[in-house]
């Protein structure tokens, strides 16, 4: 098979496309031939090796976490799919390889793909449907009423943290550009902010939740506009002592991260505030839920542009810039 891969860590090589040895399925995996992907931040940041102490990966490496596709070939012990299926799909860590023709994915972290969307909408969602779902779902417990600040409310996440939210309740404020407001006006944002001319800052006060996705300085200022118990979830960093647990790191890797936000945790105590770093893990029942969501018309997927598989390291770069509005997508097939 044709597959984008990475020799090594780096900020400026290109990936390289190769002829690459299609995957050996196991009894629990399903084979599905790629229709499309999409590029996320994660994907810039592994091929940096910003991750490399928590994610070590071996080389050649080929990036890339979210897919849709069709299933062509399963394990002996699979139950859930068969030969011909449509699926999505966000890769397990360390058995990623979305920038390439097929990919064997176990079949736990996989589900139907919603049938009123294309496989360029499907495989723009799983990473950051499945991130908004655990913040907002999972450690927020997100209620109806609650005030939420979503961060860059025009990116990839924000796009559907602006849904999710509405869905459940929430009144929403975010940031963005003046050029995006009128987008994540119909998503349903109640309070728009233009970072460019404004400090959100000044403007919000007593909100329950914020989903940080940006730098320490905004995640700072974040921590002082929520209400006494109210909640940080940063998917940005710094990562804490919880998430170390959660992955299994070493003694002296948790003791490393618990300095990289031991000046977080003690601002957000200072404010009577909870810190939560947010690393996502892929979770095929869970996306199946975000499926049934996107079928009812509840979530739709917002995609800036799609490039051909040829130019997927244009997709990344562009990625890279930061100009992205909602999803960029590879098409495959």
């Amino acid at each position: 098979m044709k597959a984008f891969t990475l020799q090594g860590y780096s900020k400026t090589d290109k990936l390289e496309l190769v002829e690459f040895p299609e995957p050996n399925l196991k009894e629990n995996e399903i084979l599905v031939e790629i229709h499309s992907a999409s590029v996320n931040q994660l994907d810039s940041k592994l091929k940096s090796g910003e991750f490399k102490m928590i994610l070590p990966y071996k080389f050649p490496l080929i990036l890339g976490h979210d897919v849709a596709g069709i299933v062509v070939k399963t394990g002996s012990k699979v139950k859930n799919f068969k030969v011909g299926d449509e699926v999505f799909s966000r890769l397990p860590d360390f058995h990623i390889g979305a920038f390439a023709e097929s990919v064997a994915i176990n079949e736990n972290f996989v589900a139907l793909k919603p049938k009123n969307i294309s496989m360029e909408e499907a495989s723009s969602i799983p990473l950051v449907a499945l991130t908004v779902w655990q913040a907002f779902i999972e450690k927020a417990k997100l209620k109806k009423g609650q005030k939420v600040f979503i961060q860059a409310g025009s990116g990839g996440v924000g796009t559907i943290a602006i849904q999710l939210a509405k869905h459940l309740g929430a009144f929403v404020a975010t940031t963005t550009s003046e050029k995006n407001f009128d987008l994540v006006k119909q998503l349903g944002a109640d309070v728009i902010i233009d970072y460019k001319t404004q400090d959100f800052e000044n403007i919000l006060t007593d909100y329950d939740l914020v989903l940080n996705s940006q730098n320490q300085e905004t995640l700072e200022k974040s921590l002082r506009i929520l209400k006494s118990g109210g909640k940080l979830i940063s998917i940005s960093g710094p990562p804490d002592s919880t998430f170390a647990k959660e992955i299994g790191l070493n003694f002296f890797m948790k003791f490393i991260i618990s300095l990289l936000s031991r000046k977080t945790k003690k601002l957000a105590k200072k404010q009577n505030v909870d810190y939560f770093f947010l690393f996502m893990q892929a979770n095929g029942t869970q996306l199946a839920e975000i499926g049934k969501l996107i079928e009812a018309g509840i979530i739709k997927p917002i995609i800036d542009k799609i490039f051909p598989f040829e130019q997927t390291n244009d997709a990344l770069d562009y990625v890279e810039s930061g100009r992205a509005k909602g999803k960029v997508i590879i098409k495959i097939k």
